[in-house]
């Protein structure tokens, strides 16, 4: 049976919650336990799938395709727990859920109302899966006093208390500003935010508070006082010069004991922290740089591309770089010259996307990059611009186009080298799709298997002909075009198990150029770096080094 922590924070959002999560976990397995995170998030929407990044930054794909939250990548990369459908929940799922239920008349004639049946539907959640972990880790979106957590909070309320006594624990993470014209530390908004969260019936058992430096003595007692939390048990979040300092900082102020204390688990198993000891060996001590530039439409908000960020990261760790990413605004180059911005770069990346801005920049980065021979990674989007790109300055297809921008009939002729997709197969069975189709939800979406051929790129990098890796996208390369494409060089290198869908493709006369359609950075862990992001940032050294 697992034991729960309840992860919830206050004062401001953006505190660090995913992260302090992902880092307790972390420092949980150490220890020898199994966990497992979870996020229940109160927005209304049903999940992140329809949101523009610049509201909610990207969307983590778990394999059994569900849209969720860019914490649960947070989590994943601490832990190596892949996540679920079962581990993102929002208030719109919630509440669908139990008017679905309703509909079907599971109820019985009641009234429908947030208490109990909101609570209970949120509850049940909750306990999927309890009888798999020895700690369960739920995440709270948001602050406390948000009218639209305040469903969330009941329902972790109650859930305490149907639980026996010591087996579950509440972990608030708030902010501690410094004030410079007074040099004081101020521990009244953190007072407060206790305040809220005790008056709806959660006193918290642990608090973490974010803090420029280290908390002095008497804050931590007088906010062990006022708290009403154990002096112990008040853990500083210091700024940090990377995310994956954290475990190893949490440990040092004792976050990890104070969570096993406050479960009278005694006495604690040592912890092994010698990954996580290796991973900021790495970081801190580089051996070189490269330079990095990704080429988008979202480079306002880095959030948009977390996980290709990280994942550039764990690619430079294993060839004990510094990687320099760029941001590139890709619609720079609908009206420039891409060579002035792309000369200095080691290498390219044109990630993933949705609509037409922006497109005919990224055409014109890849045609640098395979003119050049610039280490290039498309993905997703990025591939299809490649084939494009390749379809009309060395195919002959100069119309070639996407139906996804071009797909009102007679107002433009075009060759769609790009179409959308659908149909596929998923496991043993057909799915369907139509152009006028719901949005949410309905792309192809999860792990799917592709084939490598042999003695390809890919094949060499991957080390192996059968890969799994997931997707999220509604566009596909259209296999008609692959035999005019691979007369001039463009290799077809990766494709679904029945031939019909191309997954990888490559130029055989470039030194390296990947094109991928799905997303290899949401598989990729500081100590186990995805092959793709390990390789490409070897080719950038390799490229640093002739410089």
């Amino acid at each position: 049976m697992a034991r729960y922590i309840f992860i919830t924070g206050g004062v401001v959002s953006s505190l660090g919650k995913g992260l302090a999560s992902a880092a307790l976990g972390a420092l949980l397995q150490a220890r020898g336990f199994s966990v497992r995170l979870r996020k229940l998030d109160p927005y209304l929407n049903v999940d992140p799938g329809t949101m523009s990044p610049f509201e909610h930054g990207e969307v983590f794909v778990t394999d059994d395709g569900a849209e969720t939250d860019l914490d649960l990548g947070h989590y994943e990369r601490f832990t190596g727990v892949a996540a679920r459908k079962t581990d993102s929940v929002s208030s719109g799922r919630i509440y669908s859920n139990v008017l679905e239920k309703e509909r079907r008349g599971d109820y019985l004639g009641k009234t429908i109302q947030v208490i109990p049946h909101v609570t209970n539907e949120i509850k049940d959640f909750i306990e999927i899966g309890s009888d798999e972990v020895d700690f369960m880790l739920c995440e709270i979106g948001g602050t406390v006093g948000d009218i639209e957590g305040l469903p969330f909070f009941e329902a972790i309320r109650q859930f305490s208390q149907d639980k026996p006594r010591g087996q579950c624990i509440f972990m608030h993470l708030t902010l501690l500003p410094y004030i410079k014209a007074s040099g004081e530390l101020k521990t009244k908004p953190t007072q407060h935010s206790v305040k809220e969260l005790r008056s709806i019936g959660i006193a918290p058992d642990i608090l973490v508070c974010r803090s420029e430096g280290p908390i002095p003595v008497k804050e931590r007692e007088k906010l062990a006082l006022f708290c009403n939390v154990r002096p112990d048990s008040v853990i500083a979040a210091q700024d940090l010069g990377t995310i994956y300092d954290a475990p190893l900082a949490y440990h040092r102020e004792g976050l990890d004991q104070a969570v096993l204390d406050a479960f009278q688990i005694s006495p604690a198993p040592k912890p092994d922290l010698r990954k996580w000891e290796d991973v900021s060996d790495r970081i801190h001590n580089a051996e070189g740089e490269v330079n990095v530039a990704i080429v988008g439409k979202y480079t306002q908000l880095e959030d948009a591309y977390k996980s290709i960020a990280e994942a550039l990261t764990h690619g430079g760790m294993a060839n004990r770089v510094k990687v320099r990413v760029e941001w590139v605004d890709a619609e720079l180059f609908d009206r420039e010259d891409p060579a002035p911005h792309l000369s200095g770069f080691n290498a390219i990346l044109v990630p993933g996307g949705f609509g037409e801005r922006g497109t005919e920049g990224k055409i014109k980065a890849a045609e640098f990059a395979r003119t050049r021979k610039v280490p290039y990674l498309g993905i997703c989007l990025g591939m299809q611009m490649a084939v494009i790109e390749a379809a009309r300055h060395t195919a002959n297809l100069t119309d070639a186009g996407s139906e996804e921008f071009d797909h009102e009939a007679g107002k433009k002729r075009f060759t769609p080298v790009v179409y959308h997709l659908k149909e596929w197969v998923q496991g043993n069975h057909k799915v369907e799709r139509k152009v006028e189709d719901d949005k949410g939800g309905t792309m192809r979406l999860g792990a799917y298997d592709a084939v490598l051929t042999q003695g390809s790129k890919v094949a060499e990098v991957y080390g192996n002909t059968l890969i799994d890796e997931r997707h999220r996208h509604r566009y596909e390369v259209d296999i008609k075009y692959r035999e005019k494409l691979e007369e001039v060089g463009m290799c077809f290198s990766g494709m679904s198990p029945d031939g019909r869908l191309p997954e990888i493709v490559e130029w055989t006369d470039h030194p390296w150029f990947i094109g991928v359609q799905f997303h290899p950075e949401l598989k990729s862990k500081p100590f186990d770096p995805h092959p793709l992001f390990k390789d490409f940032v070897r080719a950038a050294k390799e490229v640093s080094r002739l410089v």
